[in-house]
């Protein structure tokens, strides 16, 4: 959930998710091809900036595109209390990342609060993403009060009907925009967050006139990563690669010329378009033009970015099934640094086919996730890149 990241500290980054789906340091401040990380700094590369906490996989919503298959059956083996605030304190013991509150939907958590509320005791940022479909008055004002500062909204289609036929729920559309209002109410920034598939592609102006409207501090345009629910609906939902490319070429002219922040994500090929763009445009790819865009890199997983399951499970990013390792049997921060799994993934001379030698992997990467759900092979390039299916042509 990366525009979340931008209201807690400037400092610091986020990940589209849930997840997320990155924020980061100000890196170079120009065109071309970055020698270096966007945002990090020599010997701090693969701090952890952004980790999703998935804290039941309980949702009220069936939603086409869902990566956990979420229902209203309570799982078994889900983190307690005590676990979630040893989790922090691990945590806390070496990085001060942004923690977001996720789910299935994270209401239907009892302790939810508590949880919060002993994340930023401990002085991490909190954030929380919800459908919106369960939020009143008194969750908003009570999220505040324990500290949580941001929220994400999820908005799939400018109507009702296109919105309630991708969450699968009639009245989910404006239950939803009621949420957000609340949260926005008590305090809360608030980002949209829209996934993107065959399904609505045709509405992305449409959806950006009402994120426009409804007063989002920030809009992020999440692209299929075919897992879960999204995988078993196959290749009638995603959207082509020439698809891809138009769209990430008009949320590039969307933050060149409107104040939103709009971040796509789970599609790190935004980011090479960027740099092509801007430097036609003759505009610098700094914060003052592009704001936390120039300072992210596109795919985060195992490099800044890490998802913990219900189930203490540790994977590098929500939609990518490898697993790295387990709170129950190690530490986070022994998984985070010693993981093969993580280790593999900041290895970049490993990434093969066109990722592996475009000039533009330090700030693109690929999808990590993508490119295992649909080659097996998750240093494989990314399925879905016009430069790089251009380049493996030559």
């Amino acid at each position: 959930m990366k525009g979340l990241t931008r209201h807690h500290d400037h400092d610091q980054h986020g990940h589209g998710h849930g997840h997320g789906h990155g924020h980061e340091h100000p890196g170079e401040a120009g065109h071309g091809h970055p020698g270096a990380i966007p945002g990090h700094q020599a010997g701090a590369e693969f701090v952890p900036r952004v980790l999703a906490w998935e804290l039941t996989r309980r949702c009220n919503l069936k939603c086409i595109h869902c990566r956990a298959t979420a229902g209203m059956e309570a799982p078994e083996g889900e983190l307690t209390l005590d676990e979630y605030k040893a989790l922090t304190d691990n945590v806390a013991s070496f990085a001060s990342p942004i923690i977001i509150l996720t789910g299935g939907e994270p209401l239907l958590r009892p302790d939810l609060f508590e949880i919060a509320d002993y994340v930023t005791g401990k002085g991490l940022r909190a954030a929380f993403s919800t459908n919106g479909t369960l939020v009143t008055e008194e969750v908003a004002k009570r999220l505040k009060e324990v500290g949580v500062n941001a929220s994400s909204i999820s908005i799939d289609g400018s109507t009702a009907a296109i919105h309630d036929d991708f969450r699968q729920q009639p009245g989910a559309f404006d239950a939803s925009i009621a949420g957000m209002r609340l949260l926005k109410a008590a305090g809360l920034k608030v980002q949209v967050n829209t996934s993107l598939t065959c399904r609505n592609l045709h509405d992305l102006e449409p959806i950006h006139d009402l994120v426009t409207k409804l007063g989002a501090d920030a809009w992020h345009v999440f692209m299929l990563v075919p897992t879960g629910r999204g995988g078993e609906a196959g290749a009638a939902e995603l959207i082509t690669a020439d698809d891809y490319e138009r769209t990430l070429n008009r949320i590039y002219e969307w933050n060149r010329d409107e104040e939103m922040e709009i971040k796509p994500t789970c599609a790190p090929q935004y980011y090479r378009i960027l740099r092509q763009r801007a430097k036609a445009d003759g505009i610098p790819v700094d914060v003052e033009h592009f704001g936390l865009n120039a300072r992210t890199r596109g795919c985060l997983a195992g490099v800044g970015f890490g998802f913990v399951s219900y189930r203490g499970e540790v994977y590098p990013c929500g939609y990518y099934p490898l697993l790295a390792g387990n709170i129950r049997e190690q530490s986070f921060r022994e998984i985070w640094e010693k993981s093969e799994l993580m280790k593999k993934l900041r290895n970049f001379h490993d990434y093969g086919g066109a990722c592996g030698h475009c000039g533009y992997i330090k700030v693109c990467g690929g999808c990590r996730a993508r490119a295992y759900a649909l080659t097996g092979d998750d240093l494989a390039a990314e399925p879905f890149c016009s430069h790089g299916i251009a380049m493996e042509a030559l």
